[in-house]
């Protein structure tokens, strides 16, 4: 049995939930691997420099600044971030040297950017003959020394086209470069039942007829989506939504204070997330590679947002949504949400956002298991 190791960290929930995603179907289809997740926040909590500066670790830092909506100047903030996890590099490549050197995986597999660099070259220095793998979980990369390395041979694995462009353009073999047909979901967005739309609709107490968005902003919520339900509210459209605020418990509760003409279900941390898309008819949120591909996934258009608060690793998401004519990307939800929105309400261009949404078919999460397999064979 071959040992693939997963590295992951909780940076955003993404790339926990792409591993995740990825043990499952492994399990599913009875891969002969032991797979094994490592958070590389935990492996190097005593070299992370922004605990010791503000007593928050890195992921921790991060996942506030999403829940605070602290992201004006994120682009600007990469450069000292990146200065210091190079000033801490070497320590970096020794600890991960000394964690390989006892643990020896058959497959080093990660899912987290900014620290390529240094597993790549611990894993030279310890396992040479072991397969590295990136696989991209953001829809493009960020250069400089985002996710992509110029650095020896190893695999990328790409969710699309822009992405494996810029791997070929870095100097990756093509035969080391994979293309897949999107961003890895988890299997749960594949095993929906068909269910009663409108009677479901009725167990949440919403109307079972009336256009329904659903509106999310990631696992740390937003203080945005307050200002869009009250914005809808006061619109005069006839819609309802069902809002997921996460692990946000005061987006939550200011949520489910608000009064208004549009009725609305909160709901907070859920994992049925498939089953709310499942009764909505489009999605509100942020650029996240996840939500966009969660929402196509189920059929869903989408209304996005990109500016100046945007995470430079999520702008090119927005121009993707235009690009494949999935839905509408506005340059501020203030400004824009209740226009967008009655263009959804309207049934020609709705119709013609679901023909673009119902042409994409991502398949990525089964692909890759294929891929890494003929890794191994090599």
């Amino acid at each position: 049995m071959k040992t693939i190791e997963l590295v992951f960290f909780d940076a955003g929930g993404g790339h926990r939930s792409a591993a995740n995603a990825l043990c499952e179907v492994s399990r599913r289809e009875q891969r002969p691997w032991d797979m094994q997740m490592m958070n590389l926040q935990e492996l190097l909590d005593d070299l992370d420099v922004f605990r010791k500066i503000t007593g928050i670790r890195f992921q921790d830092l991060y996942n506030l600044m999403l829940r605070r909506g602290w992201t004006l100047g994120s682009k600007e903030m990469l450069v000292p971030m990146h200065a210091i996890i190079r000033m801490v590099h070497p320590q970096q490549v020794k600890g991960l040297e000394r964690y390989w050197s006892t643990k020896r995986p058959d497959m080093i597999v990660s899912v987290v950017p900014n620290f390529n660099r240094a597993l790549f070259e611990a894993k030279q220095k310890v396992l040479p003959d072991v397969p590295f793998v990136t696989i991209l979980t953001d829809m493009a990369d960020y250069p400089p020394h985002f996710w992509l390395e110029r650095q020896g041979p190893h695999y990328v694995i790409c969710g699309t086209e822009r992405a494996r462009q810029q791997a070929l353009e870095l100097g990756h073999a093509p035969e080391r470069v994979f293309l897949v047909s999107g961003m890895i979901l988890n299997p749960r967005f594949y095993d929906i039942a068909p269910v009663d739309r409108e009677a479901e609709r009725v167990k949440l107490g919403l109307d079972p007829k009336l256009p329904t968005a659903i509106m999310m902003f990631g696992g740390a919520g937003s203080a945005k989506m307050v200002d869009i339900a009250q914005r809808l509210n006061d619109s005069g459209l006839d819609l309802q939504m069902i809002a997921i605020c996460g692990k946000n418990d005061k987006l939550e509760t200011a949520l489910r204070g608000l009064q208004g003409r549009v009725r609305t279900h909160v709901v907070g941390f859920t994992s049925e997330v498939p089953r709310y898309m499942q009764l909505a008819d489009f999605f509100i949120g942020k650029p996240g590679p996840g939500s966009i591909s969660e929402a196509v996934a189920m059929g869903l258009p989408v209304i996005v947002e990109t500016n100046a608060w945007t995470l430079p690793q999520e702008r090119f998401n927005a121009e993707w949504v235009t690009e494949k004519g999935v839905g509408i990307s506005l340059q501020n939800f203030k400004r824009g949400i209740v226009d967008a929105t009655r263009r959804m309400l309207d049934p020609t261009e709705h119709a013609r956002f679901k023909t673009q949404v119902a042409g994409m078919n991502n398949r990525a999460v089964f692909e890759i298991p294929d891929i890494l397999q003929a890794i191994l064979n090599r």
